[in-house]
């Protein structure tokens, strides 16, 4: 394999990765605060105030290695030109 290839290798495995951790952090938050707001209806607001800010943060981190991904993918600064 050449060095190329190693480089695409790790790219899609940046990129899976973290996009199935992601999906997986965001399904057991939701499942979560469904949880807790069946078992307390009066908090239902704030919890799901902190429920977008923490989706955004997980996908934040998710998108942080697609460009990082991006970036040994067209920008490689391990490989010698």
């Amino acid at each position: 394999m050449t060095d190329v290839s190693f480089v695409a290798l790790a790219c899609g495995l940046i990129i899976g990765l973290g996009a199935i951790g992601a999906a997986l952090g965001i399904a057991i938050m939701g499942g979560k605060y469904l949880e807790a707001s069946a078992r307390q209806p009066e908090l239902m607001n704030a919890l799901q105030a902190k429920m977008f800010v923490l989706a955004g943060l997980i996908d934040a981190a998710f998108l942080i290695g697609v460009g990082i991904a991006m970036l040994f993918a067209f920008a490689n600064p391990f490989i010698a030109k």
